[in-house]
């Protein structure tokens, strides 16, 4: 499959499952929104009962503790007088009743009126004939006193009204406030509300003094407070404000969804899954193209020897060729030296698998940086010379001992160099500058030379197994794509670092570090 179809199904998949998710955290988004706004509704409309209630209460008290004694102010005025009429016996009584303030106002007065009738010597005649009249006038009699009582009830009531509106507000909201009623009403409101958990609450007055707070109240929660006004008919500044917050307010809110957070969790596994799995089939893929890559390259690195040695024992079976002792010395020499050469790419190979399974053993010891290099350098000029070039070398370290395996640091600094006269410009030549100095804790080596340089592109991936920077279909670059893999590796096993800089066109530095030795 090619990599653009991958990747197309990749970015496919990977938008399918963030919209997915997106669709669920908007949705969980949108029921904690609800729920939430569920809940405030919820809990003002139980804190307006609860304040409805508080003024019930002390309207009730009023009533209760003042009837009786408006009544007691109550007076009447008895007369008792004989109605005339064309029947006789019948007799009136009316009765005057009036409502009474403390300070003599009279807010209400009426008038009851009975009927009775004495016996007399009417004609039984006469009396059936009046039935039909008395019992038109008792009904009216009867409809006055509902209505005088009615009268009089209400001048009661408004006795009792004109003392809360007088009197009650004068009092300290303390004193008017039941505190234990009033959390038993809001408890019992929001138990009516569905809403069963634990909450703080606190009165104060209009102005912001707080009278009342309850035994257990803590400030957890307080970002989510509710506020309702007591004796909202009250001047202002005799009101009062109940406050309550809930300390598990996030909680209940998130108990409605919870449900939703297992769909979360796995719809984010499922995205994490799919992103590993691309990463490695991606990983996957530039492996086996490097891996192509690395067969293609040995295919044609060992091909060349391969070819020399054949053609040489072809040349030793011929018969026709002339067996003289300089050419069966140049014949042997070129199997020997082709032999060598296959010996030490199948040994590359092998030495890069036996690092990477932690088999390699080192034979450590003291040595001078310094020393190495003017030896390196000297045995390395005439390949660089070929090219027209010159090496060039700094020694400035002052502390240039170093603990490492001789054989493996000459190789990693032999294939520095090498690297350099691989990667040469062709049409200038090719000078190397190898220089050495050091700070308190560290020893630094630096390579760098005036060849083709190495693009951005691939400059982060030198150092991996089997990478070659690609030169078209070229092969005038020998190599496996391990040298630079190698050195990394004996660098790291020496606990040092080795890091690269380059400009395409102008050339490359590598520059190794190592921990100076002490004492």
């Amino acid at each position: 499959m090619k990599k653009s179809t991958i990747l197309t199904i990749a970015v496919v998949m990977g938008l399918s499952f963030l919209g997915l998710l997106f669709l669920q955290l908007s949705y969980v988004e949108e029921m904690a929104k609800m729920k939430k706004e569920q809940f405030d509704e919820s809990v003002n409309r139980s804190l307006y009962r609860a304040s409805r209630n508080l003024e019930f209460n002390e309207t009730l008290r009023y009533l209760e503790k003042d009837v009786n004694e408006t009544e007691r102010r109550a007076y009447r005025q008895d007369s008792v007088m004989t109605r005339s009429g064309k029947l006789n016996g019948v007799v009136q009584h009316s009765h005057q009743y009036a409502v009474t303030g403390k300070d003599g106002t009279v807010y209400s007065s009426f008038q009851l009126k009975t009927f009775t009738t004495k016996p007399s010597t009417v004609p039984k005649a006469m009396i059936l004939r009046s039935d039909k009249s008395s019992i038109s006038e008792a009904s009216k009699s009867l409809q006055e006193i509902v209505r005088n009582r009615y009268i009089y009830q209400k001048a009661l009531l408004d006795e009792v009204v004109y003392k809360i509106l007088y009197t009650a507000s004068d009092k300290p909201l303390k004193e008017r406030v039941n505190f234990k009623m009033l959390d038993q009403d809001i408890r019992t409101e929001l138990l009516n509300n569905g809403i069963n958990i634990p909450y703080h609450v606190t009165v104060s007055t209009a102005d912001g003094r707080e009278v009342y707070r309850c035994s257990d109240y803590t400030d957890e929660g307080d970002a989510y407070t509710y506020s309702q006004v007591l004796f909202r008919n009250d001047p202002s500044s005799k009101m009062g404000v109940v406050r309550i917050h809930f300390p598990d307010i996030n909680s209940y809110i998130f108990s409605s969804i919870r449900f939703m957070i297992p769909s979360v969790i796995f719809t984010l596994i499922l995205l994490v899954t799919f992103i590993f799995t691309i990463v490695i089939i991606f990983r996957q893929k530039r492996y086996t193209e490097i891996k192509n890559d690395f067969i293609n390259n040995m295919t044609h690195e060992l091909k060349t020897p391969i070819a020399s040695i054949s053609l040489a024992a072809q040349m030793l079976n011929d018969s026709s060729v002339t067996k003289s002792a300089r050419m069966m010395e140049h014949l042997g020499g070129v199997i020997n030296d082709e032999s060598k050469r296959l010996r030490f790419l199948v040994e590359k190979v092998l030495q890069m698998s036996m690092f990477d399974n932690k088999n390699a053993v080192f034979k450590k010891k003291e040595l001078d940086l310094n020393e190495m290099v003017e030896s390196i350098a000297n045995s390395f000029t005439l390949r660089v010379e070929h090219t027209g070039g010159k090496i060039y070398t700094d020694i400035g370290a002052v502390e240039s001992k170093i603990y490492v395996d001789e054989i493996h640091f000459q190789n990693v600094v032999f294939n520095l160099l090498d690297n350099a006269v691989k990667y040469r410009n062709p049409e200038r030549p090719l000078d190397i500058y190898m220089k050495t100095w050091n700070d308190d804790q560290h020893l630094y080596l630096s390579i760098r030379d005036t060849g083709m340089g190495i693009k951005r592109e691939d400059l982060k991936k030198v150092f991996d197994k089997f990478y070659r920077v690609h030169t078209g279909n070229r092969h005038d670059a020998k190599g496996f794509g391990l040298g630079l893999a190698y050195v990394k590796k004996i660098v790291a096993l020496h606990k040092g670092e080795i890091h690269v800089e380059s400009e395409w066109g102008k050339g490359t530095c590598f520059t190794i570090s190592l921990p100076i030795m002490k004492g």
